[in-house]
């Protein structure tokens, strides 16, 4: 591993974030962005595609939910699952998503939690409170700690960007179910102080911790601020849920020796 690529996983571990860089070309992003419009306007479909559309309002608090496919719409807010489609699949399994996965997760397989889409469409679509990604809710006998965050649109910092609140992954989850972090935990905090945006342009890459306190406001550019949002887990991780049969998750690398 490179000495920078090896600072980028020191960095996120620190403070729960990292850039990686602008990774691949302007025509790969480009066909992301197509094929994930595709997949809103109904025009490419797979079995078990999960979708979620935008309130209208652009408030979080009036989601609907179990709602899916709704008909062909450039604002729906979430897909889900886009591992089923070979082109995304192509990036999920980029050997630069590789090194980095296996030296988070060494000595193991690593498997996929989800791979989705989230959109915020060209008339702002909804803001995303503080929060972090497991806990209870998400129902693993272990958390996932690494997301890889993809810009396929320009994401300014009036346009949506990520904005993380630094070293909160450190603490570990502000609830056990997870989620929303609540008003009274970020009321021990300066967050309007403490927080960094992470604005970032088309193909730029970013290292996410999933307890990192992170949320992203509504685009205020007129312009879609589409991005791709990947989960790698250590692969021994195992579905808790009983009511129904455990998930299985797929297998994005293989088995390797541990990272020097």
């Amino acid at each position: 591993m490179s000495a920078d690529r090896a600072a980028t996983i020191a960095h996120y571990r620190e403070h729960g974030w990292a850039r990686l860089g602008t990774i691949g070309d302007s025509t790969t992003i480009a066909r992301l962005r197509e094929r994930a419009d595709a997949m809103m306007l109904g025009e490419v479909s797979y079995p078990g595609l999960f979708f979620q559309h935008d309130a209208a309002s652009g408030r979080y608090e009036d989601l609907e939910y179990g709602k899916g496919w709704r008909g062909p719409s450039l604002q729906y807010r979430k897909i889900e699952k886009l591992e089923l489609d070979p082109l995304f699949w192509e990036w999920i399994t980029r050997d630069t998503f590789r090194e980095v996965a296996t030296a988070v997760y060494p000595g193991t397989d690593v498997t996929l939690y989800r791979a989705f889409l989230m959109n915020k469409h060209a008339g702002g679509g909804s803001d995303l409170p503080w929060h972090q990604d497991g806990g209870d809710f998400w129902g693993l006998d272990q958390d996932p700690t690494l997301q890889i965050w993809t810009a396929l649109d320009d994401a300014p910092e009036d346009g949506g960007c990520v904005e993380v609140l630094p070293g909160t992954h450190r603490a570990g989850l502000a609830t056990p179910l997870g989620g929303v972090v609540p008003r009274d935990r970020l009321e021990t905090r300066d967050v309007e102080r403490e927080l960094v945006r992470l604005p970032a342009v088309a193909g730029e890459v970013l290292l996410l911790h999933n307890h990192v306190w992170h949320r992203s406001a509504r685009s205020r550019t007129g312009q879609a601020r589409r991005a791709l949002s990947v989960c790698y887990m250590d692969g021994r991780t195992r579905c808790r849920r009983r009511k129904r049969a455990p998930r299985t998750f797929v297998r994005v690398f293989a088995n390797v020796a541990p990272a020097c």
